[in-house]
């Protein structure tokens, strides 16, 4: 797998973003999306191609490889601690208001949190509609594994709750708040070559940038 030191031209200090998301989160107050978290066009380094993605869980960030050293970067909230899964993957399936059910190995961890879909609940013999309260969003790209070609049940998607933006939360996806994925989506094709670098302990820090 690419090292990702070889990949972003650092845009931000580490401790800038840091005191950027710690005070988006501050539980009882409006929440405006920061300014930083909009999309923008950054460099990176020039040995890749367009047309591809990747996702940097040091910085809470996604990148869309447009060639000629550029790529379209998004903030994104990740996996928490020890749902998070590096490695090559490529999307075998995109899905526009995808409906949704939790893994077995989710509601085994949190059984209560999903009790909806056990016995007797509203969505026992099926998965949950897509629509605003489905938890994948207004869009999703279904990461497949690139040896078995697979679903791996990882997914890049959107979300209705934007304080979970630039924090560890889910259960392994990276999700964008709505209508920054639904831009996403609209770019990267089926096919699309997607790496997820590994958190700082596990690879380079943000710092060897």
């Amino acid at each position: 797998m690419l090292n990702r030191r070889k990949f972003i031209a650092a845009t931000a200090s580490a401790s800038v973003l840091a005191a950027t998301q710690a005070s988006a989160h501050v539980l009882g107050q409006p929440y405006v999306l920061p300014e930083e978290y909009t999309p923008r066009i950054v460099r990176i380094r020039e040995e890749f191609i367009a047309g591809e993605l990747y996702v940097d869980p040091n910085q809470f960030a996604i990148y869309w490889t447009l060639g000629e050293s550029r790529a379209m970067r998004f903030t994104v909230g990740i996996g928490r601690a020890g749902l998070y899964h590096s490695g090559e993957f490529y999307v075998g399936r995109k899905q526009e208001w995808p409906d949704w059910r939790p893994t077995p190995a989710m509601i085994k961890r949190d059984p209560d949190a999903y009790l909806d879909f056990a016995e007797g609940g509203i969505y026992e013999n099926g998965p949950q509609p897509g629509g605003i309260s489905n938890p994948l969003g207004a869009r999703a790209l279904y990461l497949y594994n690139v040896n078995t070609r697979r679903d791996t049940y990882l997914r890049i998607h959107g979300t209705n709750n934007p304080r979970t933006i630039g924090r560890a939360v889910s259960n392994g996806c990276a999700r964008l708040i709505n209508p920054q994925v639904e831009e996403l989506y609209a770019m990267v094709p089926n096919g699309t070559r997607v790496v997820l670098f590994p958190k700082a302990g596990a690879g380079p820090s943000h710092s060897s940038l």
